[in-house]
Formats: C-alpha cells, structure tokens, sequence
C-alpha cells in the first residue's frame, strides 16, 4: 500500500492506517479485512458463517465505506454475497453503521464491526432495513454455495482483492455441515422432545393425585387443629339451640308490651286507692270536729 501519499496528520488516515497494520499483525479466523490499495477508506472483507448455525461454513463478502470523519462517524457496511440474512448491494441497519449514528462509539472499529456483524448473522431480522428471513434450509443452501466461487462486484482492482481475500478465507474455513447438521439439529429436537415428555408425565400424574375439593372444604376458611368433623358435629348442635340475634331483637319488643300495660294498671289502681283512702279520713275529721252536718247539708 502507498502509505505516502496520504496525508498522516489527517486524523482518519492516521486511525485507518493503524488499524490496517494491526490487522495485519493479529489476524484471525473468523474474517479478513483490506483497505483498497488507492482508496484506504473502502475496504473488502469477508466474513465466515458463526458456529452452531445455518451459516456455519459459508464466506460472505462484503464492503465498507469509511466516512471522512471516521473514527467520529459510523461506517457503512453492504454484502455481496447472498446469504438469506441480509440483501446483497444494500447498505445494512445495524446500530454499528451510518443508520445509527447515535450508538456509534469512536472507540470501535473496522475489526469490531466485523465481529458484531458476524453476531448478529443468526438473529431474527425483527423487519429492519435491509434484512432478509429465509428459511434455515435455504440459508445452508446459501452458504454451500458461497464457497464455490467469489462474488462479482465493482472494478478490477476490487475484484482482485475480492479474489485474494476468499482463498484466504476458503483456506482457512471448516467444510460446511450438511447431513451432518441436519441430523443434529433433529437429534436435538428429540432429546428436547424427550427431555419435555417426562415433566409433562411427573405434572400429569401430580395432578391426578390431588383430591378435588368438596363443598365442605370450600365453606371452611381457615383449618383448625381440631378434627374437621367435630367441627361438623358442633355446628349442627349449636344452630338449632336458640334463636338468631335478629330473631331475639324482633321478639323483645312483644314481651315487653304487654308487661308496661301491667306496670300502668298497677300504677292508676294504687293512686286511686290512695285517693279514696284520703277522702275518707277527711270524712272522719271533718265528722269529728263537728263539720259533718254542715258537709252534707251542701252535698
């Protein structure tokens, strides 16, 4: 690369040109990146499909556009390979890229982009920009067929580097599973399937062992330590005893009644014995002393 005709002083030259050369001196397995020999802010790359997916020994190439103020702006990011996951020559939604400025922190880079891209290979594309959602089948269909030849794009100096990026990333990628994966991701469902039978057994045979509550049980709110049928017995005993509390405050008054008419009787016959008690010792006295005639001449 012609690292003198770039001016070192610009910040997003001298930030590119590191991480270049830390590229270069800690590669790895999963991807491979390279800046285009006369345009250091679009770079080549290629991806390897996670592990433990419908990806997984598939190479799916790509490019990034680094902005002038980059590390301070987000790249953008497009496949060109078909994948099923995302759609090839379109610019990619990704918190990552230029869509999301806002979440993008200038401490990352080219190499961290990369390895959340791959992350984020296996997610559900939840309808964003730019997202595909094939079938699983199709995908393994995809990733066989990524390997055979590199994708075709752009001038020759990118499709010469496109070239050299994925003999190095065929060189260095697993064969991909076919039958193999296939046969365990079934195997898996059934030891699910197997591990789900005997808990929905152990819940079955719980639930038929728990007695269906009665009308009685229902009635009694809180348990005692006495015997429930003594509590039975001694309900039944105790409501024919006597009457309700409304039934003994309807019944007072009707036996009250008739006892204050008794009480005025009583009352009016005492007071008029006394009366005529009195009338007759004024009588006497007035007889005694003389006044007897007079009392019945006016009478």
């Amino acid at each position: 690369m012609a690292e003198d005709k770039y001016n070192r002083k610009n910040p997003a030259v001298k930030r590119i040109l590191q991480e270049f050369k830390e590229m270069q001196s800690n590669p790895s397995l999963d991807f491979m990146s390279l800046p285009l020999e006369e345009n250091i802010f679009e770079w080549q790359f290629a991806i390897r499909g996670p592990g433990d997916s419908e990806f997984e020994g598939g190479i799916y190439h790509g490019r990034i556009q680094l902005p002038a103020e980059y590390p301070f702006k987000p790249p953008s990011f497009m496949l060109l390979t078909p994948n099923g996951r995302f759609e090839t020559q379109t610019k990619i939604c990704l918190s990552i890229s230029n869509h999301h400025p806002e979440h993008w922190q200038p401490s990352w880079s080219v190499r961290t982009a990369l390895v959340a891209l791959i992350a984020f290979m296996p997610t559900s594309p939840n309808g964003a920009l730019g997202s595909l959602d094939y079938t699983k089948e199709e995908r393994r269909t995809l990733a066989v067929k990524s390997r055979e030849t590199a994708p075709t794009y752009g001038s020759p100096e990118r499709q010469k580097l496109i070239d050299e990026i994925h003999e190095y990333m065929l060189s260095k990628a697993p064969p991909v599973p076919q039958g193999d994966q296939e046969s365990k991701v079934e195997t898996q469902k059934e030891e699910n399937e197997n591990e789900q039978s005997p808990q929905s057994d152990v819940v079955e045979g719980i639930t038929d062992t728990l007695p269906r509550p009665t009308q009685d049980d229902e009635i009694i709110e809180e348990p005692s330590e006495t015997p429930s049928n003594a509590n039975v017995a001694q309900t039944s005993r105790s409501v024919p005893a006597g009457p309700t509390s409304q039934q003994q405050l309807l019944q007072t008054p009707e036996a009250r009644i008739p006892k204050q008419a008794d009480d005025r009787l009583f009352t009016w016959a005492a007071f008029g014995l006394t009366v005529a008690i009195v009338v007759l010792l004024l009588k006497k006295f007035l007889k005694a002393n003389g006044y007897g005639a007079v009392f019945m001449n006016e009478s």
